[in-house]
């Protein structure tokens, strides 16, 4: 069977809602039981079937009380014997109700499957209960005993290696070496420019050429 996800969009939830298939709309139906019905059946809850007895908790009608006459799985409503109204035209008809909104006073057991139902919730109450009830270190204690009686660790062999020692070398004290002093570099910055300067030839500046102009005459002679 495949696991349903959790689903968080609101549209999802309402699409897996309306066309959930008949078995998981059968478990929608589920309404909790009286303190009387719990403390004899040891079952906090069970789904709501036609002949139950209920009584209304919430809503317009609370207190009400009586048979379920009718379940509907497609609206998801349930419709007790007696709740009824009149319609503008005079007529009177059932009063449907959400199965979330009731308690199950008293249960149809008719059908044997829903006794076997009924013994199976109560012994897997039985068993939560008494495992909340024990310490958590028993629980742990029990859980490794189990696994090692399960599973038998196997150590792997390990291959012995022959290690050849080497003969030991003498060390030769070795001297420390004292640091080298670094040359004070002579200052002769000065009598090199001065060198270079007798060196260098004086420019010479470039002359023009002037160029000829020739004085004009009248009438271009």
């Amino acid at each position: 069977m495949q696991a349903i996800k959790p689903v968080k969009k609101p549209t999802k939830q309402r699409k897996m809602l309306f066309q959930a298939p008949d078995h998981i709309r059968h478990k929608h139906f589920a309404a909790p039981l009286s303190p009387e019905l719990r403390a004899s059946r040891g079952v906090r809850a069970i789904p709501v079937r036609s002949g139950d007895a209920v009584r209304i908790m919430r809503g317009d009608h609370k207190g009400f009380e009586g048979k379920v006459t009718r379940i509907d799985r497609k609206k998801y409503r349930i419709y007790v014997e007696g709740l009824t109204r009149e319609k503008v035209d005079g007529t009177t008809i059932l009063v449907p109700i959400h199965p979330s909104k009731v308690m199950i006073t008293n249960l149809n057991l008719e059908d044997k499957w829903r006794k076997q139902v009924l013994e199976r919730k109560r012994k897997a109450l039985a068993i939560i209960e008494e495992v909340a009830e024990k310490p958590p270190s028993e629980e742990v204690a029990e859980i490794k005993e189990a696994v090692e009686e399960k599973v038998p660790k196997k150590k792997p062999k390990r291959r012995k290696v022959k290690v050849v020692r080497k003969p030991a070398e003498k060390k030769v004290e070795e001297k420390p070496k004292k640091p080298k002093k670094r040359k004070k570099a002579k200052r002769t910055t000065k009598k090199k420019t001065e060198e270079t300067k007798k060196e260098e030839k004086p420019k010479t500046k470039k002359t023009r050429a002037k160029r000829k102009t020739t004085k004009k005459t009248k009438g271009g002679e």
